[in-house]
């Protein structure tokens, strides 16, 4: 009998606690175990953090009386973590129906797995998105640690959603903790660790619901260009840290970076056409993190992407506009 456990970290969305626990609780695992870690909310939260754990001895609390931040309750997550398999949801967010059941058949057949992901299905409004994702069982895709760690760094962006992570927690405690030096991007520095200690498996199947709203710690990122600089430092903290020793890092690092200065060359070119702010410090961006941009323009970033036709239709139609104003 398999055993999990969800951590649920809370900060002010009483409003949406509930809904996220009954989440978990209604998962077909036998051994369940949810601790929810609120930081000092405002909002009534902690009342209904208790009722909860009132109602059903599952789930257990750790109330604070001071805002410690995020990353001490993921961390406190972790050293928390007793089970076979971890995950961390957060309050906004909730579980699609057999999303633990499912992870954690597959991690049983398959032993060299430790984490697995599946998609998100994003909800804009404050309802539930009832019958939002599919009770079929998934299809998975298994790719082992060098293979994976090659496609994420080639694609410079964090292709794991979150709130459907699931992962061993034997290795969890050996990858070790999040890094608070990363406000926004600890989470892709953390699969990027995983990659180190064996296979990732993913399902395009929706395995969670994610809320987005003002309040996101994402949504105060800001532009474009810091959040390319987030990504390269998540990167940089694991090529020169945790994955400095492989054979292939400065590559690896070089494939990153290049991604990230192709989409922002790019990006700060439909800015400049739309006649937008910002395309200015984006284009120098892009150089810093790839110089030979000031001189060849990435083309094969168009190439591969599948609407690029459409993309440079688009920005010669709108820079047409705009000399034609400026004439």
């Amino acid at each position: 009998m398999k055993s999990v456990d969800v951590v649920i970290p809370n900060y002010n969305y009483g409003r949406y606690l509930r809904h996220c626990v009954s989440s978990v609780l209604s998962q077909n695992i036998d051994k369940l175990r949810i601790l929810i870690i609120d930081n000092a909310s405002a909002d009534d939260s902690q009342q209904i953090a208790r009722d909860l754990a009132a109602s059903d001895s599952r789930v257990e609390l750790l109330l604070r009386e001071k805002n410690r931040g995020p990353h001490q309750s993921f961390n406190d997550g972790i050293d928390w973590a007793q089970s076979d398999y971890f995950l961390i949801l957060c309050s906004d967010d909730y579980l699609a129906p057999g999303a633990l059941e499912h992870a954690v058949d597959l991690m049983e057949s398959h032993p060299e797995v430790h984490l697995t992901y599946g998609a998100s299905r994003f909800l804009r409004t404050e309802e539930v998105l009832e019958n939002a994702c599919s009770t079929e069982r998934p299809r998975w895709t298994i790719k082992d640690g060098p293979t994976f760690l090659q496609d994420i760094s080639r694609s410079g962006r964090n292709i794991i959603s979150g709130p459907t992570v699931i992962v061993r927690t034997s290795v969890q405690k050996q990858v070790g903790h999040y890094n608070p030096k990363l406000t926004h991007t600890d989470d892709l520095e953390m699969w990027l660790r995983f990659t180190l200690w064996g296979s990732i498996a993913a399902t395009d199947t929706v395995q969670a619901v994610a809320r987005v709203h003002q309040f996101n710690q994402s949504a105060t990122v800001g532009n474009l260009r810091q959040w390319s600089i987030e990504f390269e430092a998540a990167y940089r903290s694991f090529f020169n840290g945790a994955g400095a020793d492989l054979d292939n890092a400065d590559n690896l690092l070089r494939l990153a970076r290049r991604a990230l200065s192709d989409r922002a060359y790019w990006s700060a070119i439909s800015l400049l056409c739309r006649g937008e702010r910002g395309w200015r410090d984006l284009l120098v961006h892009a150089v810093r993190l790839r110089p030979v941009a000031a001189l060849l323009p990435p083309v094969s970033y168009l190439v591969h992407r599948s609407d690029a036709s459409s993309l440079a239709k688009a920005s010669l139609s709108a820079l047409t506009r705009r000399i034609a104003k400026t004439a």
